[in-house]
């Protein structure tokens, strides 16, 4: 069997899907119920299609611990490669391609923020698509269509290539209605997933032919790449010098070593609310409920609540999405203006389109409770063997309180182990740290208060993980 390595790629933010989806929360993470994200069904699919290769995951640097958590969480090693900022698709799987050129494998390339329920297809599809690849064709999967979308883009299949591949004749933008039925009733579009099969060095050898500038500047960034623990950092003045762009533009829409693989399931990239009601499960009144609701004499709603009870009368095509911190309401034919009011909260600063409740760091994660003038509560949970930083806070003070596990806490030049329903309290300007030494996650509740609550009043004395 040829390796194929899989390579999930990890930097949009997806802000059509606020309040789940947040600048430093992507759609990938989102809770989708009992624990699943399209990131870790990425990691399945990808795992399954490839014989269980380890992966390897170019990601967005503020997504780094959403990542590793995922994988811990699976059990499962990958290379995580980390981009500044976002560049687009090219130059991410230019960075992916020179991690891999030294071996030259095939590479399977996966967005990490789309949903497909007919995996044994795909897998097919990957094999089927192998044959092509190893001819030096970048091969892409388009998805067959069962209505006629706007919101996807196009690809025409042209001459056959054998082994069920066929030469793409033309890519086409995402389409109006009227266009969008006269491909459908012609026969031979199908939908652009997004998803490649193709060696590295053939990547490599388009790249460098059709967009010289992005090939430099991402060879400069690796070559001088920096190891940073699990992570690896391309140099970041390089990399950003590189122009963003899409695969598709920089490369698909030039070479003649396009090759499409159509595939017949089900598939969506899950880019709006609509999308998600769509590929929900409905009631025998066309709702999609997610998490704790209920509903009277509703129908044809997309109601969805992880944190709270959220109760609907006599609404019909309404989309309903509440977090701890916000709420969205907006009938289902205009969910897509969520981005006017994702733009008004930027204007004014607002921490709820960047920041999700839930956030996790190198150590665990903490998640907000409540937040209010002068105090904030969090969870705080420290993973088996790790610790925090030692550091200190200009404005404002904390109280701690063990929940679970076993917290050895430094406070000033006291050191003492603390157990459940024990607790200390951390003076401002005092030099503090916690560190768990058990072998359970420890939980403990954080109470903060002082003039001044924000993240950035944290002063690192030492840190294990190379923070400023």
């Amino acid at each position: 069997m040829n390796r194929i390595v899989p390579v999930i790629l990890c930097g949009g933010s997806g802000t059509r899907l606020w309040p789940l989806s947040r600048d430093l929360y992507p759609k990938q993470f989102m809770n989708l119920g009992d624990g699943r994200t399209l990131f870790g069904d990425a990691l399945t699919r990808a795992t399954k299609a490839t014989d269980n290769a380890a992966p390897l995951i170019v990601c967005n640097e503020a997504y780094r611990f959403y990542v590793s958590a995922a994988l811990a969480e699976r059990g499962l090693s990958a290379s995580i490669v980390l981009e500044t900022e976002p560049r687009n698709t090219a130059p991410a799987i230019a960075l992916a391609a020179f991690a891999l050129s030294g071996d030259d494998p095939l590479m399977l390339i996966l967005p990490s923020d789309q949903t497909i329920e007919d995996e044994q297809i795909f897998c097919e599809g990957v094999q089927q698509a192998t044959a092509v690849a190893e001819k030096g064709y970048i091969a892409t999967f388009g998805i067959i269509p069962t209505a006629a979308e706007t919101g996807f883009g196009y690809m025409e299949q042209g001459t056959s290539l054998g082994e069920g591949a066929y030469r793409v004749a033309r890519f086409v933008e995402k389409p109006d209605s009227a266009t969008a039925q006269a491909m459908l009733a012609q026969g031979s579009f199908v939908w652009n997933s997004g998803m490649f099969l193709l060696r590295a060095s053939t990547y490599l050898r388009e790249l460098e032919r059709y967009a010289p500038d992005i090939f430099a500047a991402c060879r400069k960034a690796w070559m001088t790449r920096q190891p940073d623990g699990a992570f690896c950092r391309p140099a970041s003045d390089a990399f950003l010098a590189s122009p963003a762009n899409s695969i598709d533009y920089a490369i698909m829409e030039h070479t003649d070593r396009a090759a499409l693989v159509p595939l017949q399931l089900h598939w969506s990239d899950l880019g709006s609310w609509e999308a998600f009601y769509q590929a929900g499960p409905h009631d025998e009144n066309g709702n999609v409920c997610v998490g704790d609701v209920f509903i009277e004499d509703a129908t044809n709603n997309y109601l969805n609540s992880g944190e709270r009870l959220v109760a609907a009368v006599g609404v019909k095509d309404m989309a309903v999405v509440a977090t701890k911190d916000a709420v969205f309401v907006a009938p289902r034919n205009r969910v897509q203006e969520v981005k006017k009011i994702v733009e008004r909260l930027k204007e004014k600063k607002r921490p709820e389109c960047e920041h999700h409740p839930l956030v996790y760091r190198p150590w665990g994660s903490y998640e907000t409770l409540a937040l209010g003038i002068r105090f904030q509560v969090k969870r705080i949970t420290v993973n088996p063997g790790a610790e925090l930083s030692l550091q200190m806070h200009h404005h404002r003070a904390e109280h701690w309180v063990v929940v679970s596990g076993t917290a050895e806490i430094s406070n000033g030049n006291d050191v003492g182990i603390y157990t459940e329903n024990q607790s200390t309290y951390i003076p401002v300007g005092c030099h503090h740290r916690l560190k768990n030494p058990g072998l359970i996650p420890l939980v403990l509740i954080e109470v903060q208060s002082g003039s001044y609550l924000g993240e950035d009043d944290i002063i690192r004395v030492e840190d294990n993980y190379g923070r400023k």
